[in-house]
């Protein structure tokens, strides 16, 4: 009687452990599949309390891309063939054609491909254009959640804050010390060229 019993009862048990595994399963991989990449890291790695931002592995070793960068203020930037710097709202404007080179993991170099200049920046945060690329020329890549990037100058500050290149809603480059990552100004999308 008790060998019946227990055959008839472990069964059932082990059913219920394993609908019971299942569904706890079943519901992680629910709620995973809702968060973003960066919410999927910060879970996975608990010992961090911050916010990862995505990973820049792939741009090592010199990585680079041709893109327009069209900023939220509704202009693309552009270097003409004098070396100045501004926007155009010509999307087939050879001028705004840019090669964004990877220097280091997250900063990168952004060079005219018609004009052959590069795009720098100044301590007092000015834009400007410089045919020999050097450390005014590079600016740390920042992807937002907004899927727009906006690119601070790797070297100056301006009171401890970064200055951002940005375009303003007439076309004309902002000084980097009237930016702030928020403002739509320094937002750029970089637009694959078709």
């Amino acid at each position: 009687m008790h060998k019946w019993i227990l055959t008839w009862i472990l069964p059932t048990l082990l059913y219920r452990s394993c609908f019971l595994v299942v569904c706890l399963v079943g519901t992680l991989a629910l709620a995973c599949n809702d968060m973003a990449p960066e919410q999927m890291a910060t879970n996975a790695n608990c010992s961090s309390p911050e916010r990862h931002t995505r990973s820049y592995d792939y741009m090592e070793g010199g990585d680079i891309r041709v893109r327009r960068l069209f900023c939220r203020t509704q202009w693309y930037l552009r270097i003409d063939k004098r070396g100045k710097v501004k926007g155009t709202q010509e999307m087939k404007n050879n001028y705004n054609i840019m090669e964004i080179r990877t220097v280091a993991v997250g900063i990168v170099a952004i060079k005219g491909v018609e004009s052959e200049y590069y795009l720098a920046m100044n301590k007092e945060g000015k834009l400007y254009a410089k045919k020999e690329c050097n450390e005014d020329c590079n600016f740390k890549e920042l992807i937002l959640e907004n899927h727009y990037n906006t690119y601070a100058s790797a070297k100056w500050t301006h009171g401890g804050g970064e200055m951002f290149v940005a375009l303003s809603h007439r076309g004309l480059p902002v000084k980097g010390k009237k930016t702030k990552k928020e403002q739509k100004t320094a937002h750029f999308l970089p637009m694959a060229i078709t």
